[in-house]
């Protein structure tokens, strides 16, 4: 696992613990119940750097969300709740 979510409960950003590793890209998609994507993000990040802000995601409705990411070849599913 390279990313660890502070909380699976978000309002508008989303805020994980990232392992060290050497490649740097990082993707996420968030989609939502039906499985349409809401969201899309693809960055750098610094192959030392531990916390990740994903921010502007206060426009999706409230609801259940899933959670893709990939680093590098690594890939990660986790359910999401935005709340009030």
């Amino acid at each position: 696992m390279f990313a660890k979510l502070k909380s699976q409960m978000f309002i508008d950003t989303l805020t994980f613990e990232l392992s060290e590793t050497s490649n740097p890209s990082l993707r996420a998609v968030l989609k939502d119940e039906s499985g349409i994507v809401c969201s899309m993000l693809d960055t750098t990040v610094e192959p030392s750097q531990k916390v990740f802000r994903w921010n502007g995601l206060n426009d999706l409705p409230y609801g259940i969300y899933t959670l893709q990411l990939w680093r590098g070849t690594e890939e990660q599913l986790v359910r999401l709740v935005k709340r009030v």
